[in-house]
């Protein structure tokens, strides 16, 4: 996947590129270099890569971020939103990159438990929670990307999204102002009188019309229907869900009933759906050429069924109130027929096991490793380094933190390097430290005051399951208990037992799960008055859903089996993808050889054959390489000439000197330029600057107006001018 996602970003660049193509008619061999891009990635000299003592620095770093997620969890909420997504890429197909390894994938899930824990305290009203365009949001988005995410819509929805795109004429709008211009227009087209369809009427008036209610009605049925066959999928395939979003939506349902224990299930339910269906599910449905559901985007009227059905599944989860839309109305009877469907089914998602009790292991395990390591860029390690040292005062306050007394050890973060210099190196991790750095859960949320006590709550969770499997003796006729007193006695009866056993292993957690309790209770995070109720349910969930490991290990295999095809094949659709750009380029770069007043007027990227002669084709390169002979090599100017021409927009160079200040500008091939600025007297030149006619074009449409030469700034403008005038044919 992590693969994938680096097609992907490649995808995106070219895309952008080819507009610049476009717009700018790039030199040819300019264009020749920039199709080759993805070759010359990872050509980067030694001089950008980390030296050797810094490079087991790094390793060590990561070490700790990947097995002490508090830090990532604590940095995601400083960062700013321009930043998030650098960061959580990093982290969703790095750091945590290996995404059927069950270490990482717990880390990171755990990192999720942090950061949802602090948006509960943090958030002041329950109508907000969830909601708003925050870190956390964009971190449910990132992790519902990776492979297993992706692989569940495939299998499941892209069916029944398959089923309405093949329908193109299928029209099953139902806004009565849209359906009332569609009629309208469809008069017109047929030369019939349009009086009792006048122009500018109200929604009403066009609700009211008896033609559109006649239209509109089988249009709601049908949307039904489909509407019907997607729910039906998503409710019958609760199984494939993947298991790390089932345990996000377990952590709001556990952390909302704990926060708001008033809350209706209603509520706690809309909550659920707003992760599931608003982060999840409706995007795919609405934009399935996007997470690759489809080869290409829908027709406009699939597109809009699309867009219909994802509102009223997402309508299923939230109580609408159709002032914004009020013509969803029709479809009310739908929603309501199917709320309390939809709330047993988020609840059924949130019904899997937990992981804490295999985590310790991992852990220890991979202490003993001696090849973990991982394929990480060079801007990904030195924008993450940045970060960290930009927060460094709130991420690690203490002299004696092990985050910090690394990045005092590294420095300063290096500047980031230019794209295609930005190789991927395999960055071997290791611990400095001893000790293991995970013992228990509750070091998770060491230096962090905001989530300790739900640390706390659910490692106490875990202790208590561990004994009553460990101790088959208990009855579990004693984990049904008949009212709150009884309840609470239980849990404290499971404790005395462990503590008073003769393996000194379970007594170790009965003195430790007892001391946990009390300290809970103090906390408020439990309340004896109620039994312990909602902590006695939760065992009660995690008992259920633990049954017979081996049958769970042969789903698995088969699972990953499956996901395994599948990634392959979005690997092979994004490589045929990344030739087609190579293509599109290498027709663009014929467009762009050719004289502008000889171009065809046809779409940028089509091949076509020279209709003329041999013989005219002939003269006409002959003619062009005698342009390109009789343009000079290269050219001087003195400063204060390029000052009148506007290339030279500010000077650092003293008065005194200026004048014996020159500047060289030559062209070694097409689009690629040398400046050289030269005080003379000296033989070598004081600035020797490479330039490429793309960085300029990104330069001047990304509006940075300003090359900075150390001694002088170059106004991009001015010198793409001066460059295309003086080298360009």
């Amino acid at each position: 996947s992590k693969k994938n996602f680096l097609l992907e970003r490649d995808v995106r660049y070219l895309d952008s590129r080819i507009a610049l193509l476009i717009q700018n008619r790039m030199a040819a061999d300019e264009v020749k270099e920039l199709s080759s891009h993805l070759e010359d990635i990872n050509q980067a000299t030694n001089d950008y890569y980390p030296d050797g003592e810094r490079t087991q620095l790094y390793g060590n770093l990561f070490f700790l971020l990947q097995n002490e997620p508090r830090h990532i969890a604590s940095l995601t909420r400083l960062v700013t939103l321009g930043e998030i997504d650098t960061l959580l890429q990093t982290v969703m197909f790095t750091l945590y990159g290996n995404q059927y390894e069950s270490r990482e994938e717990h880390l990171l899930l755990t990192m999720f438990q942090l950061v949802l824990a602090a948006q509960f305290e943090t958030t002041q009203e329950f109508s907000n929670l969830l909601r708003q365009n925050t870190p956390v949001s964009r971190m449910m988005n990132t992790y519902t990307s990776r492979g297993p995410g992706q692989v569940y819509l495939k299998n499941v929805i892209s069916g029944e999204i398959a089923r309405v795109i093949e329908n193109r004429d299928l029209n099953l709008e139902i806004n009565p102002l849209k359906v009332y211009e569609e009629l309208r227009q469809e008069r017109m087209d047929r030369g019939q009188s349009v009086d009792d369809f006048p122009q500018g009427v109200s929604t009403e008036e066009a609700t009211n019309n008896p033609l559109v209610r006649a239209a509109i009605e089988p249009r709601v049925a049908e949307l039904t229907r489909i509407a019907s066959r997607f729910l039906d999928t998503i409710v019958e395939n609760r199984s494939s869900t993947p298991y790390g979003i089932r345990w996000i939506c377990k952590q709001i349902r556990s952390l909302t009933k704990r926060r708001y224990p008033d809350a209706p299930d209603s509520a706690v339910c809309s909550l659920i759906g707003g992760f599931f269906f608003l982060r999840y599910i409706n995007p795919a449905i609405v934009t399935p050429q996007a997470h690759m559901l489809i080869e290409g985007a829908p027709t406009q009227h699939p597109r809009r069924v699309l867009t219909l059905v994802a509102k009223l599944l997402q309508n299923l989860n939230n109580k609408p109130t159709y002032a914004k839309e009020k013509f969803m109305e029709e479809l009310a009877p739908f929603v309501d027929a199917n709320r309390a469907r939809i709330n047993v089914f988020l609840n059924e998602l949130c019904e899997v096991s937990d992981f804490y009790e295999n985590m310790e292991m991992d852990q220890y395990m991979a202490l003993t490793k001696r090849d973990i390591s991982l394929s990480i860029s060079l801007n990904e390690l030195y924008n993450t380094h940045a970060l960290l040292r930009q927060h460094l005062h709130v991420l690690a306050p203490g002299a004696d933190s092990h985050l910090r007394t690394l990045l005092d050890d590294l420095g300063d973060a290096p500047p980031l390097v230019l794209r295609n210099l930005n190789a991927t190196m395999d960055l071997a991790l290791f611990s400095k430290w001893e000790t293991p750095i995970l013992s228990d859960l509750s070091t998770l949320a060491a230096d962090n005051t905001l989530t300790q006590h739900d640390i706390m709550y659910v490692e106490t969770k875990s202790i208590l399951v561990q004994i009553i499997r460990s101790m088959p003796h208990l009855k579990y006729r004693r984990y049904k208990p008949e009212n709150n007193s009884a309840a609470k006695n239980d849990l404290l009866f499971v404790a005395e037992q462990a503590a008073t056993d003769k393996d000194p292993m379970l007594v170790r957690k009965g003195i430790k799960v007892r001391e946990m309790l009390v300290e809970l209770e103090h906390s408020g995070a439990i309340d004896s008055n109620d039994g312990y109720r909602y902590l006695t349910e939760e065992i009660l969930h995690e008992l259920a859903h633990l049954g017979n490991l081996r049958d769970k290990v042969e789903e698995e295999i088969l699972g990953l089996t499956d996901v395994y095809k599948t990634i392959c094949d979005y690997n092979g659709y994004l490589s045929s993808q990344i030739e087609t750009y190579k293509a599109y380029l290498g027709n663009v770069r014929m467009q762009s050889a050719m004289p502008k007043n000889n171009r065809k007027k046809m779409p940028v990227g089509v091949t076509v054959l020279d209709p003329r002669p041999l013989q005219s084709r002939r003269q006409q390169q002959n003619a062009q390489q005698r342009r390109q002979e009789a343009s000079p090599a290269s050219v001087d100017y003195r400063l204060d000439a390029l000052e009148r021409l506007g290339v030279v927009c500010k000077s650092n160079i003293p008065e005194n000197r200026q004048d014996k200040v020159y500047f060289n500008f030559s062209s070694p091939c097409p689009a690629s330029y040398v400046v050289k600025l030269y005080y003379k007297g000296r033989e070598k030149p004081v600035v020797n600057m490479d330039l490429l006619l793309e960085d300029l074009l990104e330069r001047k449409h990304n509006r940075i107006e300003i090359l900075d030469l150390e001694y002088v700034h170059l106004s991009v403008v001015r010198l793409l001018e001066l460059l295309e005038r003086k080298f360009v044919c």
